[in-house]
């Protein structure tokens, strides 16, 4: 509703209150401007009267033209004396004293501000409720999130979308150049900004970052006024879905200590969260800097239907394998990385399991998420499948551990490189990956067979191992990759 005391606020049309304080709550429908000495028949109520006051030149025309007003229940009058003979341009004594008498509040209008323009601000302002009126419509009918962008665009004349930070459609149909949108957004000074031709508008949970945020894409520039409106319902819309998601992820908890735990009770836990049947996945999250808030709010971005769950400072998650591929989470995941900050995030995804395989993919994804530490990139997404087995084996084995073991398999050689600036461990690394192959090793190193020969004959002799055999070769093999 637009009230009188709104329009008495806006610091552009410079309105003062003659009478009528205590009538300001009324609601104002339109804008009609009239010098008839009485325009009862023209008004329908709930009018801001607009005069000059060409029609006054005594008390009973201010008597009668009052009168109509009250009579049509206006919401007011708006009135400047431009005709007035004198240089003060105040209103008549006698108009005022009829606005008294008959409750018609009466504002004054400054002599150099035309009534265009207060025509125009007001029309602005009851076209923005109207709009806003039939977009709520929208949202209460549950139409649902589709058909309010549908509603909204037309109302801005402009097509629109909805994004996630991931760069995922979440309605308005195909948006080529979303990941470079998304880039902008989480990069940008300033929300709104206008970019590549179109409109970027936060749509954020109360309590959110901008990394959580929907983004309102608007096909070209706006109003941003209208476009902060429409991006306000859409928060509604998510809302709706945040508490169904909420009321999900109830079961998240208790479902993942099972997991953890091996409990007994697992398979209620599954049917309780409709997943008794599917094939799962577990993933395991952690962020450099120990923030479990953030590393759920990436899961939970990149894995809308996942259910996600902190465990002191580890965040886990269970999703249908179809729905977490480990390439889309990594992709996803990259989209994400300008609104990080200064955190790192590492994700470890197990291979698709079923139900009771659940324990086991849960340690799968936390070593596979312990190799990711040791790998570049500000977010890093390592998937079981993707890894080999040994390595696998390696990363549960605590850090300290590695190093003992690479340290009594390998010491005599780590100490010779030390000492002479030599890289005899380098060359037994690259023979055991070449399978012990003379020829192959050689060429991927750059020397001669002989030479070949010689260095690593250096290495048994340091290590009292005859290379021939097979465990020797896995021992040395498992001592590298520890390092």
């Amino acid at each position: 509703m637009l009230l009188l005391r709104t329009l008495l606020r806006m610091p552009e049309l410079r309105l003062s209150l003659h009478t009528g304080e205590d009538q300001l709550d009324r609601t104002v429908t339109r804008v009609y401007g009239t010098e008839l000495p009485d325009p009862s028949r023209y008004l329908s109520g709930g009018e801001l009267v607009l005069s000059g006051l060409l029609w006054h030149h005594g008390p009973q025309d201010s008597e009668t033209f009052v009168r109509s007003l009250a009579s049509a229940r206006v919401a007011g009058l708006a009135a400047s004396d431009t005709d007035s003979d004198t240089d003060s341009h105040d209103l008549p004594e006698d108009l005022v004293d009829a606005c008294v008498r008959h409750h018609v509040p009466l504002l004054e209008v400054p002599v150099d501000l035309s009534f265009a323009t207060i025509t125009e601000r007001v029309s602005m302002e009851l076209v923005g409720l109207s709009r806003h009126r039939r977009l709520l419509t929208v949202v209460t009918e549950g139409s649902g999130l589709p058909a309010l962008l549908a509603a909204g665009g037309h109302e801005l004349n402009a097509p629109c979308w909805v994004l996630s930070t991931t760069g995922r459609v979440v309605a308005g149909g195909e948006l080529p150049g979303r990941v470079a949108l998304v880039k902008e957004f989480l990069q940008a000074d300033r929300l709104p900004k206008t970019v590549r031709g179109v409109t970027l508008v936060p749509v954020s949970e109360r309590g959110g970052t901008r990394l959580t945020s929907w983004i309102l894409v608007v096909g070209g520039p706006v109003q941003q006024e209208a476009a902060a409106e429409l991006a306000s319902l859409v928060g509604l819309e998510r809302l709706h879905q945040a508490q169904g998601r909420q009321i999900e992820n109830r079961t998240a908890a208790p479902l993942v200590a099972a997991v953890l735990s091996g409990s007994a009770d697992l398979e209620s836990r599954l049917a309780a969260a409709g997943l008794e049947s599917a094939r799962l996945r577990v993933l395991s999250a952690v962020t450099s800097d120990q923030r479990t808030d953030l590393a759920a709010a990436v899961l939970e971005e990149a894995l809308p239907q996942a259910l996600v769950t902190p465990v002191g400072d580890t965040v886990y998650a269970v999703a249908k394998a179809d729905d977490s591929p480990p390439d889309e989470v990594r992709d996803a995941m990259r989209v994400m990385e300008p609104g990080l900050g200064s955190s790192r995030v590492l994700v470890g995804i197990s291979s698709p399991v079923e139900s009771r395989g659940l324990r086991g993919a849960a340690e799968e994804a936390t070593h596979a998420r312990r190799l990711g530490e040791r790998r570049g990139g500000r977010t890093c997404v390592v998937a079981g499948e993707e890894i080999a087995l040994h390595q696998l084996l390696l990363a549960g084995v605590p850090e300290e551990l590695r190093g003992s073991l690479r340290r009594r398999l390998l010491g005599p050689v780590i100490d010779y490189d030390a000492e002479h600036g030599s890289d005899l461990a380098g060359t037994l690394k690259v023979f055991l990956d070449c399978s012990g192959s003379w020829t192959s090793a050689a060429a991927k190193l750059h020397v001669h067979v002989n030479t070949l020969r010689y260095r690593v004959g250096r290495v048994e002799e340091l290590l009292g191992v005859d290379l021939t055999e097979f465990e020797v070769r896995v021992d040395l093999f498992l001592a590298l990759q520890a390092g």
